[in-house]
């Protein structure tokens, strides 16, 4: 029995086939970013057997620069690996990604040191940790159009925020196997082989998140794909998605672009820089800022489907400027009461948090409806990495700087600023709710 269009927009249930495709790309997307964040957790453990000796700080700070380049490989990825997926299959795209991923992160675990192979080890190192970025600049496109292709129509939005689920979670797990290690292993053991384990262990599940992939089918918006791609190969036209895009939707490449920018911003500077921020500003110990962050990363985490839920219900854009208009009043005050001690900043962090379902539970489903299957890997990814890359990488720098020259009273306009550019974007885009996908 074929499904119609009629038949898609009026269906309510994630089928089955729709629930296990939510199982394993939020499975695979949390094993990978698992993979991208355990260097975070020990880069300050394993930085000087990858430099020479002698200057502790130099190494960390080289061993920071390599985290970098990692974003700077997000928008190459996506622009590559969306081409990909929107030729060969979302599922494609999505095992390479996560391949590339685990391998990359095996090849960290077992390198040899500096003392061993010399200038050898920071090359590998580099080179590792740019498959990493490539890997995780082609995944987000992949994986939110594989998640929202695959929902009933009602119920898009709460499949797309799986993707942010996933996220935080890999980043969780991430945090609990740098404890799980540090506390049960003594010092000299976590520096000398304890480091490698954690990069085995997050390669190892890396693996499990690839044999998950593999077992599922692509979805049907793809084969719509492959059709009109092989069309219009017949006409002659050979071009790839990524100039497709920009070529035939200028508009909904921008719009990507500008949803990004608030999101991502406010996003790091309440999910990754809070407790640094706090801890330096304020005085407050630096292990209670990170508790009233776990507190309310595990919140955004519990909330996040509902936020989807409500989503679909009322629409993309009234959840979406109910973030940015939220931040609007809240960035102000946030900044004033942040030095009240522990509940205060708990306080601050919740607050935010919830804000932020608007945004996170929403990008993934309004990227992927902007445009066609043919493009839409590419089309949510590389505005979407070049976004993060300009604005999202660089909030924790920007905030740091203004507090080291004094303006750190003037952080809330910073937040504050985003949030008003989010606010018009969300306001005059269209509402996609309900758009019928190919």
């Amino acid at each position: 029995m074929t499904t119609t269009a009629r038949d898609t927009v009026h269906a309510t249930k994630l089928s089955r086939k729709g629930k296990k495709a939510i199982v394993a790309g939020s499975i695979g997307n949390a094993v990978e970013w698992v993979d991208w964040a355990v260097y975070t957790t020990f880069s300050s453990i394993f930085a000087h057997h990858f430099f020479p000796a002698g200057n502790e700080a130099a190494a960390l700070l080289s061993t920071l620069a390599i985290f970098a380049v990692g974003f700077v490989m997000r928008p190459v990825g996506a622009a590559v690996m969306g081409a990909f997926a929107d030729r060969h299959g979302r599922k494609k795209g999505l095992v390479l990604t996560i391949a590339l991923m685990a391998g990359a992160t095996l090849v960290i675990g077992l390198s040899p040191t500096y003392a061993q192979i010399g200038i050898v080890a920071p090359v590998l190192l580099v080179l590792a940790r740019m498959v990493q970025g490539f890997a995780a600049g082609g995944e987000f496109g992949s994986s939110s159009a594989f998640l929202v292709e695959s929902a009933a129509p009602s119920r898009r939005a709460f499949a797309g925020s799986w993707q942010q689920v996933s996220v935080g979670g890999g980043v969780l797990i991430a945090s609990g196997i740098g404890a799980l290690i540090t506390s049960t292993l003594s010092e000299d053991a976590v520096d000398s082989w304890g480091w490698r384990l954690a990069f085995v262990l997050a390669a190892s599940l890396g693996f499990v998140g690839l044999w998950l992939r593999r077992s599922v089918e692509d979805t049907e918006s793809f084969r719509v794909a492959k059709d009109r791609n092989a069309a219009n190969q017949a006409a002659g036209d050979h071009k790839s998605s990524f100039f497709r895009m920009f070529k035939e939707h200028p508009a909904a490449v921008a719009r990507v672009f500008g949803i990004t920018i608030a999101g991502t911003l406010l996003y790091y500077m309440w999910v990754s820089y809070m407790p640094t921020y706090a801890a330096v500003t304020t005085g407050i110990p630096l292990s209670e800022a990170l508790l009233a962050n776990v507190i309310a990363m595990i919140v955004f985490l519990v909330l996040l489907p509902f936020a989807g839920i409500l989503s679909d219900r009322i629409g993309r854009k009234p959840t979406m400027a109910a973030f940015a208009g939220g931040f609007l009043v809240f960035a102000w005050p946030a900044f004033q009461i942040i030095g009240g001690g522990f509940w205060s900043l708990l306080l601050v962090e919740v607050v935010g948090i919830v804000l932020l379902l608007g945004y996170s539970a929403n990008c993934a489903v309004i990227m992927a409806e902007q445009f066609p299957p043919e493009v839409r890997a590419s089309g949510i990814g590389v505005p979407y990495a070049i976004a993060v890359a300009l604005f999202g990488g660089t909030a924790p720098y920007v905030t740091t700087w203004m507090n080291t020259v004094g303006l750190s009273g003037w952080v809330w306009v910073y937040a504050s600023a985003a949030a008003a550019i989010g606010l018009v974007v969300y306001l005059t885009m269209p509402e996609t709710k309900g758009k019928v996908l190919d």
